[in-house]
């Protein structure tokens, strides 16, 4: 098989806040991946870095009282050291704020700049007159202008969904310093993504065919389906240009000839951050740039594949590769991203305890590899969500990991070591090699047309259908653990007679488990270390699944078993979740210091959460207890009807909203609602909920919003629609 070049990257995480379990999913996805194609032998390099700069880590490190350096130098460390305990195997790990990736990132800029992909134009945003500076929209709060909400964002209403311009919110205040922002004029460089010249490349560059890979007659495509038809919803559209600064002060690198008054949105410098990483990565190995050219310039076969979450697909499938196309590099070949990680069905939450670090994770003592199976047994190869029920993790470990992969070493080991000093028998009757074929491989069809495991599995690691993987790989545990059973060594052993026969059920046995920590090794590289040492073999590649000669040979020795894996007991998980709940902080009250945001990717992103916020003095007061008491005639004022979603469409180039067309009784009305995160369009349809009728029409940029649907949420989780009881009627008043 002709052999891959492949650079492979993650998402940077943002150096503001700690890994959680949720960021794990896209590393462990991965290194799964990295793994399993270095025991294919291929050249896979894997990068990444912590993404750096921006207002949240300024802003941050002037709370602590220390430099924002000093700032991302300790978060890298503890980042570095999160993921070596979940044995996320980075070939090189870095930092956006390098020297490399300066001049990588004022490469580009010049390249745009000559073909005329640079645009000046003035822009009008908020200024804070007590901070001296600009502000990013989810640094401005203030009254939504649409539903009359306090205290919501600059660029969207959480309490309604509504989207709208920092501009207009009703009473804006700075989430810095809680004074009244001023609006400023200020001159922006912008990327000309309107530009036709990008929008035909990528209109290429999204649907074209790849080609086959070496030993396969498929052709493959750069992006998933569901990801393709998001890029064709934004491409029919329009592309709009994209803002590339930020004013000073700003951490970050300034761009070229602005005196060092703007500065590159931390947006830009983030995935050009990948080659940063690899250069410096290739630098310490002495590789030349005729060696660095050949992955990062256009040309020849190499491969450069990103993994992402679906929250940041924007960034990396528009803006990237048409950033990299017209600067004269290589564009990516193939950019996977992935859903979001839910737990026990619902968003991580902290007062659950459920919003679990990986520094707490492996500080209670968890194995991080019972957590590496479980993700790979719900990861594919789409952009669904997968969820993390803690009774099935704890089920699908102890009956996967401990019951079927290490029971067979455990019950086996024993026999050979006592009876036969270690050694193994290459001995394998006609009866014995039936089991052994039913173990290598499966059947496809009712036609018994068989395949060898190896290749369905590593067909399955290939295209990221872990869970396809696990599955069949249990398949052929099941297979081990019935061999066994109906053996029955420890009966054999009993008589002397048998030990002939006991000696080759027992080697076999063995070698299944051989193959079987080949398959696993992806997944579990410390406990196949591990197996390799009990089973005295080198470093086990796919080449040891798919060898014609798959015993271990005559008189092989083993070494003394040692327990490879205890079990996951409930009572792990309850300390967990209970650590994780002490380890709270307490709410930010009024007029205490600010505290930034995390995110995956990079800062100021639409997926960053919410900071806390300084408040500020307000017109209507509330009560220490909550709002203002109201009276009967206030709430009579309030028109609440029952009605029944009839449509629920996506909103293009809406990331929250959902446009809900509703049957009220009298007639039909549209409105959008900010849920799309939370509820499946299409199971939305025939559902009763609950309209706010009376409410004035709202224009919005995708059209009028004729009301609001009512649903519960707060930072625990949500939104949750409000449903009527059975035997409710569209139009029906709620009193």
């Amino acid at each position: 098989m002709k052999k891959r070049k492949i650079l492979v990257t993650s998402a940077l995480p943002y150096a503001n806040g700690s890994i959680h379990l949720g960021h794990l999913v896209e590393y462990i996805q991965t290194d799964i991946w990295v793994r399993f194609q270095k025991m294919q032998e291929h050249e896979v390099h894997y990068v990444c870095a912590d993404d750096t700069h921006g207002t949240p880590i300024m802003l941050r490190a002037e709370q602590e009282g220390i430099t924002p350096k000093q700032l991302i130098e300790r978060m890298w460390a503890e980042h570095k050291a999160d993921f070596d305990g979940f044995q996320v195997g980075f070939d090189h790990y870095y930092t956006t704020d390098s020297s490399e990736n300066q001049a990588y990132c004022e490469d580009i800029y010049r390249q745009l700049e000559a073909k005329g992909l640079i645009v000046k134009r003035s822009v009008e945003q908020f200024y804070d007159p007590v901070k001296e500076m600009f502000l990013p929209d989810r640094y401005i709060k203030g009254e939504c202008p649409n539903c009359h909400a306090s205290d919501q964002y600059g660029d969207s209403c959480e309490a309604c969904g509504a989207t709208y311009s920092p501009t207009d919110l009703i009473n804006p205040y700075s989430a810095v310093s809680g004074a009244a922002p001023q609006r400023r004029a200020s001159q922006h460089y912008f990327f000309k993504l309107s530009d036709m010249r990008c929008k035909v490349f990528l209109e290429k560059w999204v649907f074209e065919s790849l080609p086959s890979l070496p030993g396969s007659t498929e052709t493959r495509s750069r992006l998933q389906p569901e990801a393709a038809n998001k890029m064709n919803e934004w491409l029919s559209s329009g592309l709009a240009d994209w803002d590339i600064s930020r004013d000073a002060p700003y951490f970050g690198f300034p761009i070229p000839g602005t005196a060092r008054q703007k500065f590159f949105y931390v947006w830009l410098d983030a995935p050009v951050g990948y080659f940063g990483s690899f250069r410096n990565y290739f630098q310490m190995h002495r590789r030349t740039e005729a060696d660095i050219d050949e992955f990062l310039r256009p040309g020849g076969d190499t491969e450069m594949i990103h993994f992402i979450g679906k929250d940041i697909l924007y960034f990396h499938a528009l803006f990237w590769p048409a950033m990299l196309e017209f600067s004269g590099y290589r564009t990516p070949t193939q950019v996977y991203a992935h859903g979001f990680l839910t737990v026990n069905g619902q968003k991580m939450s902290k007062s659950r305890g459920t919003f679990i670090t990986a520094d707490s994770y492996l500080k209670q003592g968890l194995n991080p590899e019972w957590l590496r199976y479980y993700y790979a047994a719900k990861l594919n190869d789409n952009m669904e969500d997968i969820d993390l029920n803690f009774e099935d993790f704890v089920l699908r470990v102890n009956s996967d990991l401990v019951g079927k992969y290490i029971n067979i070493a455990s019950r086996c080991s024993g026999f050979i070591l006592r009876k036969f000093g270690g050694k193994l028998t290459d001995t394998i009757s006609e009866g014995n090699r039936k089991w052994f074929n039913r173990f290598l491989f499966c059947q496809l069809n009712e036609e018994d047309t068989f395949l060898g495991r190896h290749v369905s599995i590593a067909q399955f690691y290939d295209s990221r259908q872990f869970s396809k993987a696990i599955k069949e790989i249990m398949l052929a545990a099941d297979v081990a653990n019935q061999y066994v059973d109906r053996m029955k060594p420890w009966v054999l052993a009993k008589n002397a007679e048998m030990d002939a026969e006991l000696h080759e059920v027992c080697s076999l046995a063995l070698n299944m488990f051989r193959i079987l920590t080949v398959y696993l090794k992806p997944v579990l590289p410390k406990l196949a270390a591990e197996a390799e040492g009990f089973l005295r073999v080198p470093p086990l590649t796919w080449k040891d699944a798919n060898s014609q000669n798959r015993l271990l040979p005559d008189g092989h020795q083993i070494s003394d078993y040692q327990h490879l894996m205890g079990r996951l007991d409930q009572e792990h998980i309850e300390q967990l979740i209970e650590a994780n709940k002490t380890s709270l902080q307490p709410a930010i009250q009024p007029g205490q210091a600010m505290q930034s945001a995390q995110s995956t990717g990079a800062a100021e992103s639409p997926s960053s959460a919410p900071p806390f916020t300084k408040q500020v003095k307000r017109e209507k007061t509330e009560t220490s207890d909550g709002p203002p008491e109201i009276t009967i005639d206030d709430f009579t004022r309030i028109d609440l009807r029952v009605a029944r979603i009839i449509q629920a469409e996506r909103v293009e180039g809406a990331d929250k909203l959902l446009k809900l067309t509703l049957d009220v009784g009298s007639g039909q009305r549209t409105v959008f609602a900010g849920i799309k995160q939370a509820y499946d369009a299409e199971r939305l349809k025939g559902r009763l909920t609950i309209l706010v009728a009376n409410l004035a029409p709202r224009k919005m940029k995708f059209g009028i919003s004729q009301g609001m649907v009512l649903a519960a949420g707060d930072q625990d989780g949500g939104p949750y629609l409000l449903q009527p009881d059975t035997g409710a009627q569209p139009g029906m008043r709620v009193k």
